[in-house]
């Protein structure tokens, strides 16, 4: 299983910015998969996921700017990022294989891409 997140960068006030997860070893439409965020110092966020039967979940503090999606063709989950704020600024990770689809019990992670507010 490999699980390889890239798209991360500095970001700007208000901007966007596109994150893509290449995952190996799982059929991304088969398997509950999932965005997360974790802050040095603070516990790890759960952004959102998406389970087998492509329903969407996502936490408040993204709902409305922030969309998941898949892309059976290429294996891979996407995070679509907009409205950008100081507050997002964050290491971003993907995981594949999330038991219950709710919480960060998954099978499988990333390395996790930097994203950096920059005023």
């Amino acid at each position: 299983v490999r699980v390889v997140e890239s798209g991360g960068g500095p970001v700007q006030a208000g901007g966007s910015v596109r994150l893509s997860c290449a995952i190996s070893g799982y059929i991304v439409s088969r398997y509950c998969m999932g965005w997360f965020r974790q802050v040095p110092g603070k516990e790890r966020e759960v952004i959102g996921a998406i389970d087998g039967n492509g329903r969407i979940t996502y936490s408040d503090s993204v709902k409305g700017r922030f969309t998941i999606s898949t892309d059976n063709a290429l294996n891979s989950l996407n995070l679509q990022m907009n409205s950008l704020n100081a507050e997002d600024t964050a290491m971003y990770y993907c995981a594949a294989s999330i038991r219950g689809c709710a919480g960060d019990a998954a099978t499988s992670w990333g390395q996790g891409t930097q994203v950096t507010f920059s005023s």
